[in-house]
């Protein structure tokens, strides 16, 4: 369900963006960076309103829903940047996150300027940023076995 306050949803809306989109599916939408961090940096946000990585839960909907905004800001970065020998994607956790609609940066490197990296490292046990691999592990359905 669409938050009316998030700026996030009302991209997502068909009929009331004016953001130009880059990609559009059943699940997700994807547009440029207002503030791009590096080469290029592209957001990757779901049309259903989810605040934060917290709001995800271990199972196969919240894995295969992080797996396609992954798959879908690959084959873009991959398409849009391919002299770049370097991609990066990630979400921010909170209370580092800027805006409360889930989000996945794609990066393909170098920042610019360099100093942009900070913004996306881990502190470990404190959080800020998070890989999508890494996201993807934590979300990965348990396997039970069948005897």
């Amino acid at each position: 369900m669409a938050a009316t306050h998030c700026i996030f949803c009302q991209i997502a809306r068909p009929t009331t963006a004016s953001t130009p989109l880059l990609h559009r599916d059943d699940k997700v939408v994807v547009f440029q960076d207002i503030k791009p961090s590096a080469l290029r940096h592209y957001l990757v946000i779901p049309i259903e309103h989810i605040p934060t990585v917290n709001d995800l839960r271990r199972g196969s909907a919240d894995y295969s829903l992080v797996s396609h905004m992954l798959d879908v800001g690959k084959i873009l970065l991959e398409r849009d940047a391919p002299q770049s020998n370097e991609y990066r994607f990630g979400f921010h956790q909170p209370p580092f996150n800027s805006v409360d609609h889930l989000h996945l940066h794609c990066f393909a490197l170098p920042f610019i300027p360099r100093w942009k990296f900070i913004k996306y490292v881990s502190l470990g046990p404190l959080g800020a940023f998070i890989e999508a691999e890494k996201l993807l592990e934590k979300l990965k359905p348990s396997q039970t076995s069948s005897f």
